[in-house]
């Protein structure tokens, strides 16, 4: 065999079964908390129970890959759930780049920390997008006397922010910390 032919076949990683499934989950009951929403606004996003985190997980579990195909599947099925297009440029930016950014989460799976610092990771990443999406496609919405960027870097921010605080005090909390250890013990 030779070196290329060994490199390639180690480079590849195929999913188990047990990584599908868990993957399929997260993206299941990621969807389902998405729909509780603590808070809605009027013009796009929410605050939901902890859908962002559940998103990150399969990153955070099994790397980069799973991370990123696991938040794209994300947004496909929040494009399905709860559409709101309005371009088809706009279409991918808000549900498959931002969604698929939380898989960023991946860079960190075998970090110190690295829930904590791939969930944050993820979540700057999906803010970028929203930002992006609201600066280009939604600056009609802008409050009277903002300028459109710094309307979408608030407004965005107000609800990615305020879960993403709720959630990393709460996965901080060492019970919690501890669970989602065993957990990523049970799925490899």
């Amino acid at each position: 065999m030779s070196q290329k032919q060994e490199i390639t076949k180690s480079s590849k990683k195929n999913f188990t079964v047990k990584q599908l499934a868990f993957c399929a989950m997260s993206i299941a009951l990621g969807t389902v908390l998405s729909l509780v929403k603590i808070v809605d606004f009027p013009w796009g996003g929410s605050i939901t129970l902890l859908s962002m985190f559940v998103v990150v997980l399969p990153g955070y579990f099994y790397g980069l890959g799973a991370g990123l195909i696991t938040g794209l599947a994300y947004g496909a099925l929040q494009l399905i759930i709860d559409p709101y297009v309005i371009f088809p440029i706009q279409l991918v930016v808000d549900y498959f780049l931002a969604f698929g950014a939380l898989g960023l989460s991946g860079l960190f799976a075998n970090a110190k920390n690295g829930l904590v610092k791939g969930y944050i990771t993820g979540v700057i990443g999906r803010y970028v997008f929203v930002v992006i999406s609201g600066w280009i496609f939604f600056g009609e919405y802008a409050w009277e006397g903002w300028a459109v960027l710094p309307y979408s870097l608030v407004y965005n921010g107000i609800y990615i922010f305020a879960e993403a605080i709720i959630t990393v005090i709460i996965i901080m909390l060492p019970p919690v910390k501890n669970a989602i250890n065993r957990i990523k013990g049970m799925t490899q």
